[in-house]
């Protein structure tokens, strides 16, 4: 029982040591924290956007190393556009086959339009021949009534008044042909064109899929991973390149309840880095969870409620980010301090603010 009891004693005083030890710790490293200040741990995090392919197809060429720092536009991966460029190369055949298609619709209506007008020369000579005709045979037939003509001129101005008729009707035939060739050739100006635009749009799609085979920067950054390598084959929509944007940097923490409801949108906060001993970055809240990320099994007591903890995040100065860009981070570990009241005073370890 002694050795027993000695055990316990000897566990416990370890107990007390490591307790001690800690509050001994916490009270350094947060020392004079009021009330008023809520404090969460956390990691410098930043906007994540995949560079990814549009079309499926093999990566030519990354132009960039993981770690690199890019600015937007900048380009980052040629993909191959051997295949794309020689369905170009046959669009555009198409389209000059189109528009030479154009010239001769255009010479044809040009054509058929003075074949129409010779017949329609050819009608109105027609028709005064069939006139004449006519009247001739009038006349023949007033005459051999009376016997001043024989009954043979009458049956030949008859057979001249016939032919006649039969010539008009072919000039107007003729004519009709004439009409029917130059809406056909319109027709055939109308298709040629319609083909020139149909080779266009399709060059202008091709053009479109070339250049996005080009894939560029949407914002300025740092290259965080290679997710392919050059040579392989991607998918549409295969992620390429994994880019941070360091413009966008925030660390996101957790409070309870109690604080959480006390934190704004604006309010100011100071991170204190495990990287940057001794100078903290200032910051303001950007976002607070309207629901609670830990939840117990079961929220009955106001105890209970308190355990409730929400996602708040903290973004970093945008002009602080683009003077010291070169050195951020992410991943960095960190604290991070909210004042709740606005008429608190920071404590004297967090005065030393970085500019």
């Amino acid at each position: 029982m002694k050795q027993l009891s000695r055990k316990w004693i000897w566990v416990g005083t370890v107990a007390v040591v490591i307790v001690g030890a800690y509050l001994a710790w916490n009270k350094l490293a947060n020392p004079g924290l009021p009330a008023e200040i809520a404090t969460g741990n956390g990691r410098i995090e930043a906007t994540e956007i995949d560079i990814s392919a549009r079309l499926a197809g093999r990566i030519d060429e990354i132009l960039v190393e993981e770690g690199d720092a890019v600015q937007r536009g900048d380009v980052l991966v040629h993909m191959d556009v051997v295949q794309l460029t020689a369905q170009r190369r046959k669009a555009e055949a198409a389209r000059r086959r189109a528009e030479i298609a154009i010239e001769t619709a255009n010479s044809q209506v040009t054509q058929t339009e003075a074949q129409k007008a010779a017949a329609e020369a050819t009608v109105e000579e027609a028709q005064a021949v069939a006139d004449a005709a006519s009247a001739r045979v009038a006349r023949t037939e007033r005459l051999a009534a009376t016997s001043v003509l024989s009954q043979q001129v009458l049956d030949d101005d008859r057979a001249s008044d016939r032919q006649a008729q039969a010539g008009l009707a072919s000039a107007k035939a003729s004519l009709a042909a004439a009409e029917a060739a130059i809406g056909t050739a319109k027709a055939q100006v109308v298709d040629a064109e319609a083909a020139v635009e149909a080779a266009q749009a399709e060059i202008d799609y091709v053009t479109a899929q070339i250049d996005d085979s080009t894939l560029i920067s949407p914002r300025s950054g740092r290259i965080q991973y290679r997710i392919a390598q050059e040579g392989e084959v991607v998918s549409a929509g295969g992620r390429i390149l994994s880019l941070v944007d360091l413009r966008d940097v925030y660390m996101t923490f957790f409070l309870p309840t109690s604080q959480a409801g006390l934190v704004n949108v604006g309010s100011e906060v100071r991170l204190a880095m495990d990287a940057l001993p001794g100078y903290v970055l200032p910051a303001s809240i950007s976002f607070v969870a309207d629901v609670a990320q830990f939840t117990p099994k079961t929220v009955e007591t106001a105890e209970e409620r308190e355990k409730l903890m929400f996602r708040v995040r903290a973004r970093i100065n945008h002009e602080l980010l683009e003077k010291y860009i070169q050195y951020v981070k992410t991943g960095l570990p960190g604290q991070a301090y909210v004042r709740l009241d606005p008429n608190v005073e920071w404590p004297d370890f967090l005065s030393n603010v970085v500019e």
